[in-house]
C-alpha cells in the first residue's frame, strides 16, 4: 500500500516539491496518513498552524452534500488566530483543506488517485457525517487564498470557498 502511495504522489511530480509523506518513520502514524515533508506545509503561503490559547474568533462552517460550504467567502483580518468550528450537515464525509488554489488543485488530483488516504496536517479537518470537527489557523500574511473539500469528486464539484485576509 505504501508503495502504491508513494508511486501515485511521484507520477504527479509532487516528490521532489513537497509532495505529501506517507510516513516518515518518526510519526507512529498509519502509512495511508499523509504529511507535507517541507517544513513549510501546506498553506504556508498565508499562514500557520494556531495556538488554541490565542484564538481571537471562532467561524462556523457548515458542509453538506450539496458540495457546498457555508459560509462560501471567509473574511479575516491578518494576525488573527481563527477556530473553524466544522460541521457536516451531509451523509458523506467531507473534509474542509486550506491551501492556495496550486496546492488544492495538486492534492486533489493525488486524492483521486489514492483516496484511501486520510489527512493528518493542521491545516486540515476530515469529519464524518452528523459530525463537528476543528481547524486552528494564524493568518499572517494578506490575500485572497482557498479551501476545499478534497475527497475525490467534491473538489470537482464545486466543493470550494474562498478566505479573504485584510490589512
Amino acid at each position: 500500500m505504501k508503495q502504491k502511495i508513494i508511486a501515485a504522489a511521484l507520477a504527479f511530480g509532487l516528490g521532489s516539491a513537497g509532495a505529501f509523506a506517507h510516513d516518515d518513520g518518526r510519526s507512529g502514524k498509519p502509512a495511508d496518513t499523509h504529511q507535507r515533508q517541507e517544513s513549510k506545509g501546506h498553506g504556508a503561503q498565508f499562514g500557520k498552524p494556531g495556538d488554541a490559547k490565542k484564538v481571537t474568533r471562532t467561524i462556523e462552517v457548515g458542509m453538506g452534500d450539496d458540495m457546498r460550504f457555508k459560509p462560501p467567502n471567509i473574511q479575516v483580518k491578518q494576525g488573527e488566530t481563527i477556530k473553524f468550528v466544522v460541521k457536516n450537515h451531509g451523509t458523506l464525509t467531507h473534509e474542509m483543506v486550506l491551501g492556495t488554489m496550486k496546492e488544492l488543485k495538486e492534492h486533489a488530483a493525488l486524492m483521486r488517485k489514492s483516496p484511501e488516504m486520510e489527512h493528518d496536517d493542521p491545516n486540515a479537518v476530515s469529519v464524518e457525517p452528523g459530525k463537528t470537527g476543528a481547524l486552528i489557523w494564524q493568518f499572517t500574511k494578506a490575500g485572497t487564498f482557498d479551501y476545499a473539500c478534497l475527497v475525490p469528486g467534491h473538489f470537482e464539484a464545486g466543493m470550494v470557498g474562498k478566505i479573504i485576509v485584510s490589512r
